[in-house]
């Protein structure tokens, strides 16, 4: 079996989505009919912070662990990610060192996550005075869902769509009518703003782990076994891995947006 591609450009914490993550076009767009050569808009009220950052942003991947920039940092533009987030309790923690640390028998270098999440959007870029905007079209078109549970308890490797990176995540087994719904509504917005929308039929799933490269020939078969057969035998994992889900998160560059579950 071959790993699934996901749309990672480097690394899924969210604490570096905003250089890391990257869209398929790779490059900002503005909103429908938006062309070149217009004037810059005025930047909305109510978004603290320079909108053209002017510290300098190194693409040196030996200073982020070998991770490779999925697409070039562009003053103004601003990774942003939708996602529902998990909060992981002690239980989940000790299910994960030990799936990390019999998955770091067959490739050493594998490093666990420290955030955990669960994507419902590729990483895409907007341009700074586009996210008061964007991010008022998802409050509203997010404002009527519930919250709901999903089974998150089949263990799958991925890799990037550069196959500069794997990952071994928990895929979900139940709740994919909920998150489809979802995602159809943030597929909304991002066309509304000309962005890519989220692929289809996607694997939902938490990632658990990651390492640089493509090694996922390593991490599949004797060893995908094996971590199944920790989760699958892991104390009460049945009820650990089904998740409520509460909010909805945006986040845009170094903003975050909450949207609360009903």
């Amino acid at each position: 079996m071959s790993a699934a591609l996901v749309g990672y450009s480097s690394s899924e914490e969210e604490q570096e989505q905003q250089e890391e993550e990257g869209s398929r076009g790779g490059s900002a767009q503005g909103p429908p009919g938006a062309s070149s050569g217009r004037p810059r808009l005025p930047v909305p009220a109510g978004l603290p912070g320079d909108p053209d950052p002017e510290e300098a942003v190194s693409d040196d991947s030996s200073r982020h662990g070998g991770r490779v920039r999925g697409f070039p940092h562009e003053r103004g533009n601003w990774a942003t990610h939708v996602y529902l987030p998990y909060i992981a309790q002690e239980e989940f923690l000790e299910l994960l060192e030990l799936l990390v640390s019999r998955a770091r028998t067959y490739v050493p270098s594998l490093a666990a996550m420290e955030e955990f999440h669960l994507s419902l959007s590729q990483c895409v870029v907007l341009r700074y005075h586009w996210i008061e905007p964007f991010v008022r079209s998802l409050r509203e078109r997010l404002a009527a869902f519930h919250r709901f549970f999903c089974v998150a308890d089949q263990v799958k490797v991925y890799t990037n769509q550069n196959k500069t990176r794997t990952f071994i995540g928990l895929e979900v087994s139940a709740g994919h009518f909920q998150l489809l719904e979802l995602v159809s509504e943030v597929d909304a917005v991002l066309k509304e703003f000309d962005l890519p929308v989220f692929y289809k039929d996607p694997s939902f799933h938490i990632s658990l782990a990651w390492c640089v490269g493509d090694l996922s020939g390593r991490l599949e078969g004797q060893c995908l076994r094996e971590l199944q057969d920790i989760v699958d035998g892991f104390e009460e994992s049945a009820f650990l891995l089904r998740i409520q889900w509460e909010q909805i998160r945006c986040k845009s560059g170094n903003k975050y947006f909450s949207f609360p579950l009903r």
